[in-house]
């Protein structure tokens, strides 16, 4: 094990429609808006971490001089994240998520324990809210 690494600071996930993206994420999900940088980017609190939700058009080309010299990245396709929540929140979160028409796609309870369940945001990314315990962290 790496004592050095503390634990995951930033998760992105990539849309190309960032309106799109805020309203569900800020308006459906309930995260707090840091900041949003035009059609680049858009970014949100999270817990102890940050949800980072880039448009892949954007983030592919390099930095422009005199900016941040953050490497260009992206990818294509759907990504996964998934959010920690306590099993007391889980089915008040499944039914938000259908009272704003957002489809639940699969409901899990683990082997070892816990539960979780699975959707979609606008841009198809695979979402999870789950409790800890599935990984065996309470």
């Amino acid at each position: 094990m790496n004592d050095m690494l503390e634990g995951m600071l930033e998760t992105a996930l990539y849309a190309g429609d960032l309106d799109k993206a805020e309203a569900f994420y800020e308006g459906i999900l309930g995260l707090s808006k840091i900041s949003r940088s035009g059609d680049r980017h858009v970014f949100f609190r999270c817990g102890p971490g940050v949800l980072l939700i880039f448009n892949p058009d954007e983030t592919i080309k390099p930095p422009s001089p005199g900016s941040l010299l953050v490497p260009p990245h992206g990818t294509t396709g759907a990504g996964h994240a998934c959010f920690r929540v306590s099993g007391e929140n889980l089915d008040a979160m499944a039914d938000r998520l259908k009272s704003a028409g957002v489809a639940i796609e699969s409901e899990v309870t683990w082997p070892q324990g816990g539960r979780s369940i699975y959707f979609r945001d606008p841009d198809g990314n695979s979402l999870e809210c789950a409790e800890a315990r599935i990984w065996g962290i309470e």
